[in-house]
């Protein structure tokens, strides 16, 4: 049994976010999954067999538990799985995930470089009511630090994470996570993450700069570059920040910069009657073997 490592949304290995990958796994069950996920210890781990249903079924498994969508194990999977010839060259392709089914556009750059732009499901919002204060404390800041000019929420598109408006970019290298506390404060959502952010970027590029905290149920601390949190961002910006875009917006995200692991994911959002389409753009690169 081999698993691919890949490093999503960057082109430099040692960047962006690791993953691993198991091609043919359809014979593994849920059980060996969650074994081999622990034993490798990266955030995520992807899985791609047979799908009676799509071009090609995922499934995404922490150390802890398996994830319905993962936007870098999903980055990293398609990437692995072209480069092993498992998918023909087409433009698009469906992916079964437990998300639902998703597409998956891809096409390579003139330097030879794999981009792809992944579907992200319908964006949903719910209202955060816990202590700001208590918010604060467990990701390693005061209130202060919060600002309140945009609203604090759960969000999802595909797995759920508590957006938290920050409002300045020097708080984020002074962040501390306590993730043993995170179900106790979100009592409207236990199993959530927690996804700082801040309009003041690094690079002039980006709209936006995030971290990342985990899940404790996920058996990790922190994820340097995510791919569906980033999704539901972008919908978070245009929903709550810029709302009077025309009828398509595109953003960067940048991640992963206090860990030594800065990446970016490209968020495009379409207006709908009464939502968004949103879709994220990245790529990956092989790293090694495990195992």
């Amino acid at each position: 049994m081999k698993v691919y490592h890949y490093d999503a949304f960057s082109k430099v290995p040692g960047k962006g976010n690791p993953a691993g990958v198991v091609l043919e796994a359809d014979n593994l069950s849920s059980e060996d999954m969650q074994k081999i996920a622990s034993q490798v210890g990266f955030n995520e781990t992807a899985f791609a067999m047979k799908s009676e249903i799509a071009d090609i079924k995922l499934r995404y498994f922490t150390p802890g538990h398996e994830m319905n969508l993962c936007g870098h194990g999903t980055m990293a999977a398609i990437c692995a799985l072209s480069e092993h010839q498992f998918l023909t060259e087409k433009a698009e392709i469906r992916v079964e995930t437990k998300a639902g089914i998703l597409t998956i556009k891809s096409k390579y750059s003139k330097d030879g470089q794999l981009w792809m732009t992944m579907q992200q499901a319908t964006p949903v919002f719910e209202a955060f009511l816990g202590s700001r204060a208590d918010l604060a404390q467990v990701i390693g800041l005061v209130e202060q630090d919060l600002t309140d000019e945009w609203p604090i929420m759960y969000g999802s598109t595909g797995i759920w994470t508590l957006l938290v408006p920050i409002k300045k970019l020097t708080s984020f290298q002074k962040m501390k996570p306590d993730n043993a506390k995170f179900p106790d404060l979100l009592q409207e959502m236990p199993r959530a993450s927690i996804h700082p952010f801040c309009l003041e970027t690094m690079d002039t590029d980006a709209a936006m700069h995030a971290r990342h905290f985990s899940s404790p149920f996920s058996g990790t601390i922190e994820d340097p570059v995510t791919g569906t949190a980033s999704g539901v961002m972008g919908a978070y910006y245009a929903k709550y920040i810029a709302p009077d875009f025309d009828e398509s917006l595109d953003i960067v995200v940048e991640q992963g910069v206090e860990v030594g692991r800065d990446g970016k994911v490209m968020v495009h959002i379409h207006k709908k009657e009464t939502t968004y389409a949103i879709e994220i753009t990245g790529t990956a690169v092989f790293v090694g073997e495990i195992g």
